[in-house]
């Protein structure tokens, strides 16, 4: 039962024949070599290495378990008797496996790339992706208890951090890994099925439809999506002090352009395949939906401009109104961008939300952004 289970989950998430691993790995092995034969290097801690390939797996992991298209399989799976415990570790192991595999592979790619490894650093990273999987899997299914789950993770990121450059370093990963183990033991499959609130099914079932109602309960009824944007503000925030730094006030449009990096609002359409359907097949939905989708975006961008300014203004001072005016254009550029990119290339060739949050057409807008940030530095138009 348990084999079958992870096959099926399996054939979900790396496709029927499973054709997702060797293109995965294929692109994984060029991004190496590329880097590898360049002789780019970058030197890091091997705490910070280790935070970083935790961080994101789990980050990875978090993401597909939230997924709400996998969620549907899951619900499905969930009709059919099962073995709990098989059941619980299969979907975790599947789950995990295309984490590691599909998204932190093409991560240690390029850290094994640019930086110098040791064996057993590399025997320490292939440890922290397990136990990232296996951690995350056990504070999901305790998300109830979210205040226990937060300490948790509070604590070991410490212990990675403070201690992560240190030989022993995969003990303590080990020892809390079987203690995450022993949390999924005791695990039902129903702990990783995601309950469907009334307050959604009502938002659903109104007749007077509201764009922008839609818009904003959009965001509220995926937290993990307010936490991405709430981490966009946390990055305006500090980016003025490393900005200034780098190159001093000639940079401000550099800020606009990262901070354009707002992955879940730029994927409206792809990640609802019946609102997509609904706005293309109703009668004048085009213009009704495209400009206000165009300006949630462009508020939602100038939000985090607007804390960015505050912050340079705050620890650099120097801030004039014609900064002011280029975060609007940048905003609005980067808005109208990413509107047209959803509206006439959705993505549609994903397996669970995670997929959207990660394909490269996330940064056809960023990079575009930067060359026009970039041009605007080099033009000094903002030196005083």
């Amino acid at each position: 039962m348990m084999k079958m289970t992870g096959k099926a989950f399996a054939k979900k998430l790396f496709g029927a024949k499973y054709e997702r691993l060797p293109r995965t790995l294929l692109i994984d092995i060029i991004i190496f070599w590329g880097l590898y034969i360049a002789g780019f290097q970058l030197q890091a801690a091997a705490s910070v290495r280790i935070l970083m390939v935790s961080a994101f797996t789990a980050g990875v992991m978090w993401q597909a378990l939230s997924s709400k298209d996998n969620a549907d399989e899951l619900k499905a799976m969930l009709m059919l008797p099962y073995h709990s415990r098989g059941f619980v570790f299969s979907y975790v192991a599947m789950l995990g496996a295309y984490a590691v595999l599909t998204k932190t592979g093409l991560l240690l790619a390029v850290l094994l790339a640019v930086s110098v490894w040791k064996t057993i650093e590399i025997i320490s990273i292939i440890i922290c992706m397990l136990h990232a999987v296996l951690m995350t899997a056990a504070v999901y299914s305790l998300r109830k208890y979210w205040y226990a789950g937060v300490l948790w993770t509070a604590v070991m990121a410490m212990v990675i951090l403070l201690f992560g450059g240190r030989s022993w370093i995969s003990l303590p990963l080990l020892a809390n890994g079987i203690f995450a183990v022993l949390f999924l033991w005791r695990a039902d499959g129903y702990a990783f099925y995601q309950w469907e609130s009334k307050r959604s099914y009502a938002v659903r079932q109104r007749k007077r439809a509201s764009l922008w109602r839609y818009f904003f309960r959009y965001l509220t009824c995926h937290k993990n999506y307010l936490l991405s944007t709430a981490v966009m503000w946390c990055v305006a925030l500090v980016m003025p002090y490393f900005l200034k730094e780098i190159a001093g006030l000639s940079v401000v449009p550099i800020g606009f352009a990262v901070l354009s990096l707002n992955t879940p609002i730029c994927i409206l359409l792809s990640c609802d395949r019946d609102l997509e359907q609904a706005v293309r097949f109703l009668p004048g939905q085009k213009r009704r939906f495209c400009i206000p989708y165009c300006l949630f975006i462009f508020l939602c961008n100038m939000m985090a401009d607007a804390i960015f300014l505050i912050s340079w203004q705050t620890q650099n001072g120097g801030i004039t109104a014609l900064m002011a005016f280029v975060a609007v254009f940048f905003a609005l550029q980067s808005a109208g961008l990413s509107m047209l990119l959803e509206w006439f290339y959705p993505i549609r060739d994903w397996k669970i939300e995670s997929d959207l949050w990660h394909h490269p057409r996330k940064y056809v807008v960023p990079v575009m952004m930067l060359l026009l940030a970039g041009a605007v530095t080099a033009w000094r138009l903002f030196l005083p």
